[in-house]
């Protein structure tokens, strides 16, 4: 490792990471989580109990492709020392794609100015094995045109509290939506990008299962319509499944 003198940095991660066999992402006293794993590995790096601050929080069994996440800590390591201990240390289904020093003031969280999601769908007339812990299965025929003329309903500025999930941290319940889109990548696979200036808990998986039952015929256009402006929970379908959510993106 290249020698350099001690001084108090602060480093930015890029992460990618499985999340089938963890809690979630934030730290938990008694579960495995992503935080809590990479915490302990720059521990055993720095023999430094670091706070990670990540862009935000994922549920359990819910993935990354890009999580975002900072740590300060008095070092004498560079980034590229970083990017190889840790994933020398890490489980081999949470992976560190990037890390940089970035200034002392930037903080992970407070930082971000648009986020995207994407769900995974699987639609055939049988589930997916292998897929099962990557995409939610329908085995029922869904009809994506009504879905994405649904989904253009969001897009802007509105109050999502019909989709808020209970206990989310939040001042507001409002968000601005920037992209909201259905895409057929062949016969079988589905996916459902969703960008953001920020997301309450369980926003993502709500809104999904509610076009998804647009796309079963079980409710109508308008009647999603009537959901999102009722800011009434109570009204919307059940919560799509964990396993098909992934963070994609954090914009900075």
């Amino acid at each position: 490792m290249t020698v350099y003198n001690i001084s108090k940095k602060n480093f930015k991660l890029t992460i990618e990471y499985d999340g089938t066999n963890y809690s979630g992402w934030q730290r938990q006293k008694n579960d495995t989580t992503i935080q809590g794993e990479i915490e302990k590995a720059v521990f055993i790096i720095t023999k430094q109990a670091i706070t990670l601050i990540g862009s935000g929080r994922t549920d359990a069994g819910v993935h990354a492709i890009g999580q975002t996440a900072n740590f300060i800590c008095e070092t004498r390591l560079n980034s590229n020392d970083f990017i190889r201990a840790l994933n020398c240390l890490l489980p081999n289904d949470i992976v560190i794609k990037n890390c940089e020093e970035v200034s002392l003031s930037f903080h992970a969280r407070f930082n971000v100015k648009n986020k995207t999601y994407l769900y995974r769908l699987i639609n055939r007339p049988y589930p997916s094995a292998i897929g099962r812990n990557y995409c939610w299965s329908i085995t029922k025929k869904i009809n994506i045109d009504l879905m994405n003329k649904a989904g253009a309903y969001i897009l802007g500025s509105h109050d999502f509290k019909s989709f808020e999930g209970s206990g989310s941290p939040r001042l507001s319940t409002i968000r601005n939506v920037l992209q909201s889109e259905f895409i057929q990548h062949d016969e079988e696979l589905i996916e459902y990008r969703i960008k953001a200036n920020g997301f309450l808990r369980y926003m993502v998986r709500n809104i999904v299962g509610s076009l998804v039952y647009i796309g079963l015929d079980r409710i109508s256009t308008d009647e999603f319509k009537n959901i999102l402006e009722s800011k009434d929970r109570k009204k919307a379908p059940p919560t799509a499944p964990p396993q098909g959510l992934y963070l994609f993106n954090v914009e900075y």
